[in-house]
């Protein structure tokens, strides 16, 4: 069964070969001169793209720089140095080129913060939020896209899909936003986009270990050794450990947002004129906006409405449309 499988993903007609892929992925073979400069060129102009467009939160402009950014080829090496059992030449020019193309994006983002005023809003910018807060989806987004990657460089035959890969593997963009939020000392958000960078990274390279293994390049290729795909798998769970927590964390606040918006449309039922606008919930404060003509009801009975629907210890706080901002007491 595992066979017929692995013969209808990678065709043996359709197989690349050890010295095509070597040659695509070691930066350091062959011709390397001309690689080597193509490699430092679109990387820094995908880091100053992705830069800007994650600044000027831009996703048109994003995507470009998931297209042109050429950070995934010697980590796709490594993984090939590690099915192979190749590991001197290439896994030192993969993580040296890794390394220090990761070093270089994230200065140009470092760069481009010094043009930020001091009140820019990091977490009001959605290309900044959505990568500094990942999840569990992202990781197993990653997977799949690693794998996807891997399958188009082993098959001769699926080589157009591979800006439609470039798209899905996020790794200049996030580097991008380490630096920008770096230089603008945010650094427990610069974790957090440096975590998704982690993922992705350690999730392209497992899955190409695993697809480039599958290939059987040739008899003088080795299996990679238990050890390597177990410390990676590992590395893996590690990483996915804190984004199912933000998952978990996420969905929690979802739902007592929720519960906040019926607590607060209930309270509000007896005035026609009033209306729950936005419900924010965040640190220890629920903060509820409010849009009405009238007076509002006893703020009391709101935190009586949620006590047993939020856990206890948070400050219900209700801002109006007229500038007035209420606080009405601790959820017990």
């Amino acid at each position: 069964m595992a066979a017929q499988v692995l013969r209808h993903v990678l065709p043996e007609a359709q197989r690349r070969t050890l010295e095509e892929l070597k040659d695509s992925l070691d930066l350091s073979s062959g011709d390397h001169r001309p690689k080597k400069s193509a490699y430092w060129t679109m990387l820094t102009l995908s880091a100053v793209i992705a830069s800007a467009g994650v600044l000027s939160d831009s996703t048109a402009t994003v995507i470009g720089a998931m297209i042109i950014a050429p950070l995934s080829t010697p980590i796709m090496g490594f993984a090939l140095g590690l099915a192979t059992g190749r590991l001197q030449g290439g896994l030192r020019s993969s993580v040296h080129f890794t390394v220090l193309g990761a070093l270089l994006v994230i200065g140009i983002g470092v760069a481009f913060s010094l043009v930020l005023p001091g009140t820019y809003n990091l977490t009001a910018n959605e290309q900044i939020a959505g990568r500094t807060s990942p999840g569990l989806l992202d990781l197993i987004a990653a997977i799949a896209t690693g794998f996807a990657g891997a399958i188009a460089l082993a098959r001769r035959d699926v080589a157009a899909v591979l800006p439609g890969v470039a798209i899905s593997i996020s790794l200049v963009p996030p580097l991008a936003v380490v630096g920008v939020c770096l230089g603008e000392g945010s650094w427990g958000l610069a974790v957090g986009a440096l975590t998704l960078f982690i993922s992705n990274l350690l999730a392209l390279v497992l899955a190409g270990t695993l697809v480039f293994t599958a290939l059987r390049l040739n008899e003088h290729v080795v299996r990679p050794q238990r050890r390597v795909v177990f410390a990676i798998s590992a590395l893996l769970v590690v990483v996915g450990i804190p984004l199912a927590t933000n998952t978990a964390l996420t969905y929690l606040l979802a739902v007592y947002t929720d519960r906040v918006h019926s607590a607060a449309v209930q309270w509000l039922e007896d005035d026609p004129t009033a209306r729950v606008t936005e419900v924010q919930v965040h640190s220890n404060d629920i903060v509820v906006d409010v849009r009405t003509a009238g007076e509002l009801p006893e703020i009391d009975e709101l935190v009586a409405i949620l006590d047993g629907r939020v856990p206890p210890g948070y400050e219900v706080v209700v801002a109006t449309t007229q500038g007035e901002r209420i606080e009405a007491g601790f959820t017990s």
